[in-house]
């Protein structure tokens, strides 16, 4: 299979995450190429063909020209699949692929089974497995679904691409969105609730572990989505990613979107009273009891200290 993966380039870097559209096309036995718009002097090592436009003329996001340059590029591979990150960028510009080709999106995929695409259902308590019945297919993966695999070393082949562009669009650069009251990518101890914890009042009990630790206490997008705890809390793909040296998830099942913005924390703690939920795949302590009553007997000794 034919696979164009599209790498994204923002404020003069090429992004990592095109590492993990690699995994997935060696998952699916594809033959990659690589779509990029970033400075032509500095393309990514990519062993393969690499079409590239110059972000110089083409900026770092215009739907309009980019979509023309991408499917440019789709037309000269015979590409049976585009491949997107799960991001900004992917959101914006996949479907208009899809839309252009008359092709099926298969969005948010977290795993390959049989080489049919898992996606998250019933916000993520369920997955289930998609096939495409078109011709080509568009796809965005969810970010940290796939481990990030490095490129392997080998020559690149880079065809230019160039359009006729008469874009309605000006980029004007990027916005830094506002800071909440509370950056838990400085925390060193995050104590985070989920869906398990039952109900609003028991995030107390989150709250007063973090505070005996002297950490900050987060949550997974669920209990945001409740409305139970300030969105600049949440942990996950459409919150905070966090790398702290001690992370506790408390009643967190392990959704992958939760899963992507803590994975890279130094020790984990899961308190779950079920065994085997997701989560204990990347514990290091699985702690099997009911946070209502454990948590606040840790807390307790904890204060003893």
């Amino acid at each position: 299979m034919n696979m164009l993966l599209v790498a994204e380039y923002r404020q003069g870097k090429v992004l990592g995450n095109f590492h993990e559209l690699l995994a997935f096309a060696a998952q699916l036995q594809g033959q990659p190429s690589l779509f990029i718009v970033c400075d032509v002097n500095a393309p990514p090592a990519f062993p393969g063909r690499v079409y590239l436009a110059d972000v110089a003329t083409y900026k770092e996001y215009d739907p309009s020209s980019h979509q023309k340059l991408l499917l440019e590029a789709v037309r000269r591979e015979g590409a049976e699949m585009v491949v997107f990150a799960h991001s900004s960028y992917g959101w914006d510009l996949a479907p208009r692929i899809a839309l252009a080709l008359g092709a099926a999106q298969i969005s948010e995929v977290t795993a390959v089974v049989d080489g049919d695409c898992v996606v998250p259902a019933c916000n993520s308590k369920l997955r289930r497995r998609v096939k495409s019945l078109s011709h080509t297919t568009v796809v965005t993966l969810q970010s940290g679904a796939f481990s990030a695999q490095a490129p392997e070393v080998g020559p690149s082949t880079i065809i230019p691409l160039e359009i006729d562009d008469a874009t309605p669009y000006t980029f004007q650069g990027y916005e830094t969105a506002a800071a909440g009251g509370v950056d838990l990518g400085k925390a060193a101890v995050i104590v985070s609730a989920g869906r398990g914890i039952g109900k609003p009042e028991n995030v107390a009990l989150v709250a007063e572990l973090a505070k005996a630790l002297k950490g900050e206490y987060g949550a997974s997008r669920p209990v945001v989505d409740a409305q139970w705890v300030e969105h600049y809390r949440q942990v996950g793909t459409t919150g905070q990613t966090v790398a702290p040296k001690l992370y506790m998830a408390c009643g967190i099942s392990g959704a992958i979107q939760h899963l992507a913005g803590m994975k890279k924390s130094e020790f984990v703690v899961a308190v779950n009273t079920d065994k085997d939920a997701p989560i204990g795949e990347i514990a290091d302590v699985m702690v099997l009891a009911d946070l209502k009553q454990f948590l606040p007997v840790l807390t307790e000794k904890l204060r003893m200290v």
